[in-house]
């Protein structure tokens, strides 16, 4: 699996982020390009946080049953369900997004597994430094595989 601590894996997704343009259009879902690239940031916040979140009820429930396959080789299905704090439906500035997204991916790199996921994400819990790489990683390459990238 590839994992975004890993120099190419994070070099190769930077330049997937520079192809994509304000006007990319989805394959399949609602979002507008800009708001995938500010779903996609938020989802980092997590692996980021200098805080705790919340775990969710949900979370706590079934979280542990389909974190495997947050990083596991098989890409994501279409159309999944989003968590309502990642859902985005606002008009957005698609170059702001885009340059936050690339600093916040350049953030990530720069933390190195042993600087990030300090804290159990809400919804699935602890991951491992491997994990969060990992995880990032298929998160974004769905996202860019639904525009295109």
């Amino acid at each position: 699996m590839d994992n975004l601590f890993n120099p190419e894996t994070y070099q190769s997704i930077k330049g997937r982020l520079q192809l994509l343009t304000e006007t990319s259009q989805p394959k399949w879902g609602k979002m507008t390009v800009a708001q995938m690239l500010q779903h996609c940031n938020r989802t980092f916040d997590y692996a980021l946080s200098t805080e705790p979140h919340p775990r969710t009820f949900l979370g706590l429930l079934i979280g542990w049953a389909v974190k495997k396959q947050l990083y596991d080789d098989k890409p994501w299905k279409q159309g999944l369900p989003t968590a309502s704090r990642l859902r985005v439906t606002d008009s957005l500035n698609f170059d702001q997004e885009k340059n936050l997204l690339n600093s916040t991916l350049d953030a990530f790199f720069t933390r190195g597994p042993e600087k990030v996921g300090i804290f159990p994400h809400p919804v699935f819990g602890k991951f491992t430094k491997e994990q969060w790489g990992m995880m990032n990683y298929k998160h974004l390459d769905h996202h860019f595989r639904q525009f295109g990238v």
